[in-house]
């Protein structure tokens, strides 16, 4: 998984987001390659809770990859 931003725009009657390059080239995307993300608004609870952990020694994405393959104790 690799975290990065894009900034949303008007394409045709839709919405499209761009992949920078180097992130395209590191996840081998391609052309009408179909792909899973998850969108987290500036101001989501997600992202705010997360960043009350920064003094954690576990990244926040390590944080989010344990949560998502169901590592996380309670």
């Amino acid at each position: 998984m690799i975290e990065c931003q894009s900034v949303v725009r008007k394409w045709g009657n839709s919405l499209g987001l761009t992949i920078s390059k180097e992130v395209a080239e590191t996840l081998h995307l391609k052309e009408n390659k179909k792909i899973n993300f998850i969108i987290l608004e500036d101001d989501s609870p997600i992202k705010k809770t997360f960043g009350l952990l920064k003094g954690w020694k576990t990244s926040t994405t390590q944080i989010m990859k344990d949560m998502r393959a169901g590592n996380w104790d309670e």
